[in-house]
This record gives C-alpha cells, structure tokens and sequence, in this order.
C-alpha cells in the first residue's frame, strides 16, 4: 500500500573545476517505486523539484522497488512533469535489479519506460551536455557491471566533470580528473538514533559515507534520498532532495 513521506529540499553550492557558467542541479535519489512509493508521491516530487527551476536533474539509483510492471509504470509515468533544459538523467541501483533482472542482468523493460517518460540512462556512458559540462554515470556496483572509464571516455581536457554512482562504497575506483561524484544508496541510515547515528547504511563502510559531503578517497555528495526500503517509515532522517548551484571554480 503506498504511502506518504514528508521530505525536505535542501539547498547548496559549490564551485566545480572546469565549470564556465553556473549551474543548477535537482539530485533525487533512491525513490523505490513500488509497493511504498505510488504515483502520488513521485508527482509531489517532480512539483517540488520543478519549483527550483533546475537546469538539470540526476537520479542517483534505485528508482524501482519491485518486479510488478503494475506498481512501477504508473509511478514512473509520473516523471513526464519533470522538464529541465539539460535533460533528466538516471543510474542503475540494487534495487533495480530485482528477480529476474538478477539472473538476466536485462533492465530493457524499465529503460523503455523511464525513456518514455523523459528519463535516461546513463549506463558506463557519458554525455557533454555542454561546451564546459560533462555528465558520466556508472552501473550498479552490487549487480552491475560499473566501468567508470567508459563512462568517462569522451572527457574533454579543461571540461567540468560530474558523475552519478548509486552506492556509494564505489567512490574508491573513482578518478581525481572527476570534479563531484553524486550517490544516493545509504538512507542517511533511514533510521537516525541519538548518540549512535545512522542505523542501516548498508554500506562496507559504516558511517563513513552515511550522508553529505565526502572529500575523501575523492570529492562526493552522498543524498538520503527519498523512498524507503524495507521498513515503511523514516525516523528523524528526513528523505531529501538537493539543489545544487555549481558555479565556475
């Protein structure tokens, strides 16, 4: 049974190197369609998201919740309202590769839909959407195949780089020549508890990579994200989405 979260937009900025003339990204992340997560939710979403007036929007993983074409295509048909001038752009996560996907690794079906309703995918691939602005993503790190190199071929010299990677746990085969990698994948923990912090971050590395700004292996934002996994509830980790103003640096 779907339901309804309460979440935040929360706004930064940062200089990115290469970078001519600023920038405004919406980073949404890990909005598991399905069974939680209904059509409605996803259209308070793109409204919210289309309130900030972004030039770009990026989905970093796990879009998806479930196997059943009935409970992910209307949610993803939701995603036509999104409208930025340099596209909508979206990575593989875990969790979209649910059963079959599994063994077949065949993700066709829901690449079809999200491309019809605007969204694509960037799989080891990159694309310069603009003279100074490169954008690369990576597969799945779990049930992938990620190739951060393919995904970075075309790179021109000088140009801005940013890369989305669902998990995070990835950012140790990530290059330097990669300005700001962005990452949904851990919650924020989904449950945050006082004096111990984030509870489940299914993540090798703990809290380390919880949520925020990463400088270290290489220079990364980590989102909470929206949607839910495993348990229908958040506690005082509130689902999120970023805006990010990226100026010259």
């Amino acid at each position: 049974m779907a339901r309804f979260f309460p979440f935040e937009i929360n706004r930064y900025t940062r200089s990115l190197p290469g970078l001519k003339q600023p920038l405004r990204l919406a980073h949404l992340s890990d909005l598991h369609v399905g069974a939680f997560i209904g059509p409605e939710m996803v259209r308070r979403w793109v409204e919210a998201t289309q309130e900030q007036a972004p030039d770009l929007v990026v989905i970093t993983g796990d879009l998806t919740d479930s196997e059943k074409p009935a409970l992910i295509r209307p949610a993803v048909a939701e995603m036509r309202g999104f409208r930025a001038p340099l596209g909508v752009w979206a990575v593989w996560g875990n969790h979209d590769y649910r059963l079959r996907a599994y063994k077949s690794r065949d993700l066709s079906d829901l690449e079809a839909w999200l491309e019809a309703s605007g969204v694509r995918v960037l799989n080891n691939a990159g694309v310069l959407l603009r003279e100074d602005f490169h954008l690369a993503g990576v597969d799945d790190f779990w049930h992938g195949r990620p190739d951060v190199a393919g995904a970075l071929e075309g790179l021109p010299d000088g140009a801005a780089s940013l890369l989305l990677c669902h998990n995070p746990d990835y950012l140790f085969e990530v290059p330097a020549t990669v300005g700001l990698t962005l990452c949904g994948h851990t919650h924020g923990g989904q449950i945050w508890i006082p004096f111990f912090g984030a509870v489940f971050t299914s993540s090798k590395y703990g809290k380390r990579f919880a949520e925020g700004w990463v400088e270290d292996p290489v220079k990364a934002f980590v989102s909470r994200g929206l949607g839910v996994s495993t348990l229908p509830l958040r506690y005082r980790c509130e689902a999120e989405i970023v805006v990010l103003d990226l100026l010259p640096g």
